[in-house]
């Protein structure tokens, strides 16, 4: 995994999440860490005057200091929404975010920031509404076509270096078309690895990786709503971490009508997230 981290703040005591679970990651796959402070309301006037980001900064490079992390500090000034993205197009990074404290008001009108950074950030995405650690299980979200290959590959790497237990989960949702391999899928959803259709194939395949690097890997699979069973699942199994891919970019015209499942799940999972965008070769 070659990305380094790169960590967003805005002065808001709920990114300390993001920071604390940086330090951790980093230090784990020895990653170099650049902490991106944005002001997102600049006061020449106010020159003088204590900033959140001076706490938040000073906590984090002894943190860093701490963990022997190899780390650089930036300050922009802007939104968030629009700060991150540019700066993410910049490097080949993995962008770590928590909750940016928006008033409820603004949330409603607006809509929420993750959903915003998700669909615009083409880089991986650790979103770290609590740091939950150690790290010890994790949920990792198949679909079935390949397009989560991304974030499990980045999950296997966590699991390697923490010795954490994979559990690979598959959700059969409604069928609204009658094609063979649905009927399959719906038919053996008990046992879909031993059948011959996409997702089966790509279970085997990803439970054979995990059990060759030496760790302990389960399948697990569900059926009704997509969202709804994954945070289900993530509550009955009291998981650390749920690793999802994504196929779709925010220019498709499936964004007009289907929920951007991986930003539903990040929103009320309560643990952290990881998501990859599907690339494809």
């Amino acid at each position: 995994m070659k990305p380094d981290l790169l960590i967003a703040t805005n002065g808001f005591t709920g990114t300390w999440s993001s920071i604390e679970y940086g330090a951790w990651l980093a230090s784990t796959l020895d990653k170099k860490v650049t902490l991106l402070g944005i002001n997102e309301h600049p006061n020449p006037a106010a020159i003088d005057d204590h900033h959140p980001l001076e706490d938040i900064f000073t906590r984090a490079v002894e943190l860093f200091r701490q963990k022997e992390i190899e780390y650089t500090l930036e300050i922009q000034n802007g939104n968030a929404e629009e700060v991150v993205p540019q700066r993410a197009r910049q490097a080949d990074c993995i962008v770590v975010l928590s909750p940016l404290g928006r008033p409820q008001i603004r949330r409603v009108l607006m809509g929420r920031s993750i959903h915003h950074l998700i669909e615009i950030i083409k880089q991986p995405i650790l979103y770290v509404p609590a740091a939950k650690l150690p790290l010890k299980k994790i949920l990792i979200c198949l679909g079935g076509l390949g397009y989560e290959v991304t974030a499990e590959h980045i999950a296997m790497q966590m699991a390697m270096k923490s010795r954490a237990e994979i559990t690979l989960l598959h959700i059969i949702p409604p069928i609204d078309l009658d094609y063979p391999t649905a009927k399959t899928v719906s038919d053996h959803w008990q046992n879909l690895t031993e059948t011959d259709t996409p997702i089966g194939r790509s279970l085997r395949k990803a439970l054979q990786i995990a059990r060759d690097d030496g760790l302990a890997a389960t399948v697990k699979a569900r059926q009704g709503n997509v969202v709804e069973e994954i945070l289900d699942e993530a509550r009955d199994g009291n998981y650390d971490l749920i690793c999802m891919g994504s196929p779709y970019s925010v220019n498709t015209l499936r964004q007009l009508y289907a929920p951007n499942v991986t930003a539903e799940v990040a929103d009320s999972a309560g643990c952290p997230v990881l998501t990859a965008r599907f690339k494809q070769e």
